[in-house]
């Protein structure tokens, strides 16, 4: 008699545990609570601002804007022209009778603007901006120092940058000042970061 029993009492124990693993209340794919979940791309607008001043005039701005994915690769800006520079030889044989005679040629020269921009998290809401400025162009008006360094004769400015700064959703922040050794005119870059919603 207590055989029967323990045999029925271990059916029904069999029973419950494959009505559990089978209750249609209960779907087969739930996600359980302690999986972690992906995390979301965050998008980034970054506003790149050149100036230059001479003294207290401002002589030009230059904006860029970027896109930029947070924890992704770095964002490339390439934005410039090819410049002719005049070459001058003079010929050492005669021609026509005339010696010397200039023959006149072009080379290229790339100037403007570079940017790379690579955004990181940061504690605080803060956004890690590891950024490189490369700036060239050509000085036109090269001023009384320029020109008595090399008179009637173009020249070439560059200025590059590296850096990395911490903003949050909607600041801006002026990163650097440089001053032109020849020309004295001050370049600036301002930086503002928002968050794409």
């Amino acid at each position: 008699m207590w055989k029967r029993a323990i045999v029925a009492a271990a059916l029904v124990v069999a029973a419950g545990t494959v009505g559990q693993a089978q209750d249609p209340a209960e779907p087969a794919n739930r996600p359980q609570a302690t999986r972690p979940q992906p995390n979301n791309l965050v998008g980034l607008k970054v506003l790149v601002v050149l100036s230059r001043y001479q003294g207290e005039k401002k002589i030009s701005t230059l904006p860029y804007t970027l896109g930029v994915v947070v924890n992704n690769s770095k964002t490339s800006l390439r934005m410039g022209v090819d410049v002719p520079v005049v070459q001058t030889v003079f010929s050492s044989t005669a021609k026509d009778g005339i010696a010397n005679v200039p023959t006149t040629s072009y080379s290229y020269r790339s100037v403007g603007t570079n940017i790379d921009c690579q955004a990181e998290n940061a504690p605080g809401d803060y956004y890690k901006l590891i950024m490189t400025v490369t700036d060239s162009s050509v000085q036109l008006d090269t001023g009384d120092r320029a020109k008595a360094l090399m008179p009637n004769v173009p020249m070439f400015r560059s200025f590059n940058a590296s850096f990395q700064v911490l903003l949050r959703d909607g600041q801006t922040t002026q990163y650097t000042s440089a001053t032109d050794p020849v020309s004295g005119e001050v370049t600036k870059i301002d930086v503002t970061m928002n968050v794409l919603k």
